[in-house]
């Protein structure tokens, strides 16, 4: 089974190159790395990119492989440039795996030509967004179908299963499958309501208004606080399956302390 450790080697050789006075060019550079490691995990695409590894990830494949230039393709060209110059640095000998897992990111990001979904993952992030879902099924059953007929499943990928968030946990050598619940859209909701104080940019008297509504709008915003029937609601849409949903502002899990004293 691939070692989603990996990727943390990647993150660990980020976090020691950030400091809060370095140059704003190489906070972007240290990002865009940090994020791209995020994308592959949130995407649930560990197992194509161990393969990825296996395979070519090492033979030094250039990060751009479209000749039309954009702002992304800029960006992962200087991210590149700065981990490889790094890689041939004697004094970051001892880092080098986890700077060749960074570059392997970079790579395998544009060798499978997922610009546009990689943009949209950053997109979601800078919008300070609910966690990335990747798929969302009315019900257990779908969910279940969709998950035993799926040749390779998202590793560790979110899925919404009747807008409650579940991780997809595979096991290539085994073929083991499970969708388990998860916390981190409670978290999250907890976070959101100290950064974002809630103020509701619309009303409803019901749900089936408040959902009338959301799927009404041409072009949602990835969060908004909505009320509905006297409490706060996050309106969330999921440009990336064209989901939306409503998420209750109870969901949000209290901290340790105030679960002791209820």
């Amino acid at each position: 089974m691939t070692n989603p450790l990996i990727l943390s080697d990647g993150q660990q050789a980020i976090g020691r190159r950030w400091n809060g006075g370095q140059p704003v060019e190489q906070a972007r550079i240290l990002g865009l790395a940090r994020d791209a490691l995020d994308f592959i995990s949130a995407t649930g695409q560990w197992y194509p990119f161990d393969d990825y590894r296996a395979s070519r990830g090492h033979h030094g494949a250039p990060a751009i492989t479209e000749e039309r230039s954009t702002e992304l393709h800029e960006r992962l060209r200087k991210t590149e440039a700065f981990f490889e110059r790094l890689l041939d640095d004697p004094t970051a000998a001892d880092e080098q795996p986890g700077i060749q897992v960074i570059l392997d990111a970079l790579r395998f990001i544009s060798s499978t030509r997922q610009h546009e979904a990689f943009t949209d993952f950053l997109e979601h992030l800078e919008a300070n967004a609910q966690p990335y879902v990747m798929f969302a099924f009315d019900n257990r059953e779908e969910a279940e179908a969709w998950l035993q007929k799926h040749p390779s499943p998202p590793f560790f990928a979110e899925v919404l299963i009747g807008n409650k968030p579940h991780d997809v946990v595979y096991e290539r050598e085994t073929n083991f499958r499970r969708l388990p619940r998860n916390r981190r859209l409670h978290r999250y909701l907890a976070w959101l309501q100290e950064f974002d104080p809630p103020v509701a940019q619309a009303s409803f008297a019901t749900l089936e208004e408040a959902e009338a509504w959301l799927m009404s709008q041409t072009h949602p915003a990835r969060r908004a606080w909505v009320m509905i029937g006297g409490e706060f609601y996050l309106a969330a849409y999921y440009p990336n399956i064209n989901h939306r949903a409503l998420f209750p502002l109870s969901m949000a899990e209290r901290n340790p302390e105030e679960r002791k004293s209820s």
